[in-house]
């Protein structure tokens, strides 16, 4: 008797603990020049019979790192750059193996940093050491605060470093120049292009290509025009579940179906339709004549590695801090 009744008020009990429900969304933080991207990802996937829905939060890599470890709720990440994801890391929030769980170092697609110039390039911009004449005022967005803005310093820096053979004197001076023609470091890609374009600040916006060419092709090439310098750097884009949030949420197999979806061929075409090169090889041959070829350098061939690049170019005291004293 005395099981029967206890048996019958924990059953009582459990029937009246609440199920916690599945999520059906989830949070995607990514970088500020993203947002066309993924509105267009996110329309394809919700054709392939997904029912979740995906919110999109849009800010400069850095940024979103900070925000992230500071409570933002977000299941995933779409960054621009490694550094940031390794952040997350360190914060217990993203695995340590994040860049083993999905194909190409969990980047899906790549860019570099490109240049933007009014109609008729009025004064004749054709490569980095354009951007250090005198009388020449030059967008990007700040290194300290974005992604964006970090691969072009490190891309002028490769440049400068190829042209003066590696004489730290010539490169510096050559870089302190360039961050002198700069009249407003905006903290993001996005904000860059809107002062180039609607407060139409600048002679040449620096950013990534994937964005120089999106505006060529909304605003009109009768008012910009992209130009392709002689070499840049890989950017690749790095994408990982923020696990801490997942596992919290329950959300991770929402999670990685997504991810999953952008490395697949539709994925990969709606990246290159919106001017992200394309890893898959496929894809990337049917749009060649889109991507003009380029010759990229690497974080490991260039510079030793995020980590040696984090050290010595971007911690307090650094080598960026050398060339951006004076702003």
């Amino acid at each position: 008797m005395h099981k029967l009744i206890f048996s019958t008020f924990a059953a009582l009990a459990l029937s009246s603990v609440p199920v916690l429900a599945q999520p059906t969304d989830i949070l995607n933080a990514s970088y500020d020049i993203a947002r066309e991207l993924f509105e267009a990802e996110n329309a394809a996937y919700t054709t392939t019979g997904a029912t979740v829905t995906v919110n999109q939060s849009h800010a400069g890599s850095s940024a979103q790192a900070r925000a992230i470890l500071e409570g933002l709720q977000a299941d995933i990440v779409t960054f621009n750059q490694v550094t940031d994801i390794e952040k997350l890391v360190e914060g217990g929030y993203v695995s340590a193996d994040w860049a083993s769980e999905f194909p190409d170092n969990a980047a899906p697609f790549y860019s570099f940093p490109s240049f933007l110039v009014r109609a008729g390039n009025p004064k004749n911009i054709a490569d980095w050491g354009d951007l250090a004449n005198e009388g020449v005022q030059v967008i990007f967005p700040n290194p300290k605060t974005s992604g964006n803005g970090r691969y072009t310093y490190l891309a002028a820096r490769a440049w400068a470093t190829e042209e003066y053979a590696g004489d730290e004197a010539k490169i510096e001076e050559f870089l302190t120049k360039l961050f002198a023609n700069v009249p407003v470091f905006e903290t993001g890609g996005r904000a860059a292009t809107t002062a180039f374009t609607e407060r139409q600040l600048g002679d040449v916006l620096v950013t990534f290509e994937a964005e120089t060419l999106a505006v060529v092709k909304q605003l009109g090439a009768d008012k910009y025009q992209a130009v392709v310098p002689s070499v840049s750097f890989l950017s690749e884009f790095p994408v990982a579940i923020v696990d801490k949030v997942v596992d919290a949420r329950g959300s991770r197999e929402l999670a990685k179906a997504y991810l999953d979806f952008l490395f697949t061929p539709e994925g990969q075409e709606i990246a290159a339709a919106n001017f992200h090169r394309p890893q898959d090889e496929s894809v990337a041959a049917a749009h060649a004549s889109t991507f003009p070829e380029v010759r990229l350098v690497t974080v490991e061939d260039a510079f030793g590695g995020w980590e040696k690049v984090t050290s010595e170019h971007f911690a307090d005291g650094g080598l960026l801090d050398k060339v951006f004293v004076n702003q």
